[in-house]
């Protein structure tokens, strides 16, 4: 294994791991805070400003510091890390002979980042301001930052899952013909 199939695998895993301590330790501490609600980045479908209203009433002051403290920290490392792991990964399964095409393809990862990062700007003004200070175009613009950011993320995760079953495909078909 070279030093740069070492440093991928390693990318890989931090993004697993953030990913993991995200999922499985802050993002269900936070819901809890908020009386089991689902955190606005879980909700790839959107919310209402009466569902923001709702979470944002809910939620504890002590959820609201750890959201911004805690969580926004991981997910400021995260959005970068995905898109790393997603645009190399499309780089090393699509064919060099696509030439520009498969750095296009890998390009597909950043949209997902940006947004991302934009959703999280969205939700630490909301956090901050509260329940009650929160406008509808506010909750529009977050809301809206949270379904880009799903759908570019998935329009990159498809394609990454494309190129997997294509080298999978060739893999055994070379694996049975010899």
């Amino acid at each position: 294994m070279t030093a740069k199939d070492r440093l991928f695998w390693f990318i890989v895993a931090v993004t697993l791991a953030v990913y993991g301590v995200m999922i499985f330790w802050s993002i269900p501490r936070i819901s809890s805070q908020a009386g089991g609600l689902a955190v606005f980045d879980m909700r790839p479908g959107g919310y209402s400003f009466e569902d923001a209203k709702a979470f944002l009433a809910a939620l504890s002051p002590e959820g609201a510091a750890f959201y911004i403290d805690v969580q926004h920290k991981l997910d400021t490392a995260y959005p970068a890390l995905l898109a790393l792991t997603l645009g190399w990964s499309i780089l090393r399964l699509a064919p060099a002979r696509w030439g520009l095409w498969r750095w296009l393809l890998a390009a597909t990862a950043l949209p997902g980042m940006a947004f991302d990062y934009w959703e999280n700007l969205n939700v630490s003004e909301m956090l901050k301001l509260g329940a009650s200070g929160i406008t509808p175009l506010m909750v529009e613009a977050a809301s809206f930052h949270s379904q880009v950011k799903a759908a570019a993320s998935t329009i990159s995760m498809t394609i990454l899952l494309v190129l997997l079953s294509i080298w999978v495909y060739r893999h055994f078909r070379r694996r049975g013909a010899t």
